[in-house]
């Protein structure tokens, strides 16, 4: 009985509905005869995507800038005797090596000062080896075209034991393979004659003496 009644029921809603085109939630379609192939969607476009252009302006580069490359380095001189003291060095690109020392407890008067081959002070100042000479030359003067790279003259201390001397020099670089970093400086006894003495030691040492103090180059922060 009840199903018999459902069924009526259904049948009444389907009579009692409008046609098809003037349902009213179906009265944005069109009719299915006149049906067009078109969206039923509204407010959607189906225009195809703008295509995009990018524009390259050109931009006038900056001049290049060449920073200085310096490099420090220092050496702190110590020995057996009271003398001791401190060497900086300062290089700037390829360009010479600007030497500053100052070295105290020294005699009056000029002392050989020479850069040499090691760094090795195991033995003291003994085992820093030759001078530095890297082109087979005989020993000489700082300006002699002939001369050791490590030649580099004399210190001379006041009547207070104190020497301070600045020293430029190409032949001591602190990069590339003849560089200074890792030897030593030799501060000596006695005045370097530069090779000119006529000593058997004036092409090899200048006669220059003992080795008062020492001291291996190292780099040092800028």
């Amino acid at each position: 009985m009840q199903a018999a009644i459902a069924a009526m029921a259904a049948h009444t809603i389907l009579t009692a509905s409008p046609p098809f085109s003037h349902h009213p939630l179906l009265s944005t379609f069109p009719s299915p005869n006149t049906l067009t192939r078109t969206s039923s969607f509204r407010g959607v476009s189906l225009n195809p995507p703008q295509r995009t252009t990018f524009t390259l302006t050109a931009v006038a580069s900056k001049p290049f800038t060449v920073v200085a490359a310096v490099k420090k380095a220092v050496a702190v001189l110590k020995g057996n005797s009271n003398v001791e003291g401190v060497v900086s060095l300062t290089q700037e690109n390829d360009g010479p090596t600007t030497v500053n020392v100052r070295i105290t407890g020294l005699t009056p008067g000029p002392h050989g000062f020479h850069l040499h081959e090691y760094g090795d002070t195991t033995n003291g100042c003994m085992s820093t080896g030759a001078h530095f000479n890297p082109n087979s030359m005989t020993h000489g003067a700082p300006e002699d075209e002939v001369r050791h790279a490590g030649d580099l003259g004399n210190v001379v201390a006041n009547a207070n034991g104190v020497a301070e001397a600045t020293i430029v020099d190409n032949q001591i670089p602190l990069s590339g393979p003849n560089t200074v970093i890792g030897r030593a400086l030799v501060v000596h006894e006695l005045e370097d004659d530069l090779g000119k003495g006529g000593h058997e030691l004036s092409l090899s040492t200048g006669n220059a003496g003992g080795r008062l103090a020492c001291g291996v180059v190292g780099l040092t922060p800028v």
